[in-house]
């Protein structure tokens, strides 16, 4: 009885979910471990629903997958640049905005079925913000993490 409602596709949703819920917290959690203004809610929703778009997009129009895609990178855009915020000379939430974009593009990973592709991407969007910076103050170069 559970065959007739958990079939092959629901087996590989499930797989997709909890891969995009996993990566989700862990980029989230990097990101309010620096007091970030979107942490492990924000990311995961923002991978599961892409992942659930793509997901989506390859079974119900296998031939148009693309669409959705474009779709997808469009509206995740829209939104993170409502995150960005000038103030003076600097430039706030640029980063923050950016794992979010990445984010979601770690989500249509695993919709499509990429899920090396999307573990692997997820860990990079974690250490990434972890590389020390370089920045000048007077005469001087300094890294800071």
């Amino acid at each position: 009885m559970l065959d007739a409602f958990f079939s092959t596709t629901e087996g590989m949703f499930a797989l997709d979910l909890a891969l995009s819920m996993m990566a989700g917290f862990l980029i989230g959690a990097e990101r309010e471990s620096r007091s970030k203004d979107a942490g492990i809610s924000t990311h995961i929703l923002v991978i599961c629903g892409s992942m659930l778009f793509t997901f989506l997009s390859r079974i119900v129009d296998p031939l148009s997958t693309s669409r959705i895609a474009a779709q997808i990178v469009t509206g995740i855009g829209f939104l993170v640049a409502g995150l960005i915020m000038k103030e003076g000379g600097s430039v706030k939430n640029l980063t923050t905005a950016a794992s979010i974009w990445f984010s979601s593009a770690i989500g249509m990973a695993f919709g499509f079925g990429y899920h090396a592709v999307g573990i692997i991407a997820a860990f990079m969007c974690v250490l990434i913000p972890r590389i020390p910076h370089i920045t000048k103050s007077g005469n001087e170069w300094k890294y800071r993490v």
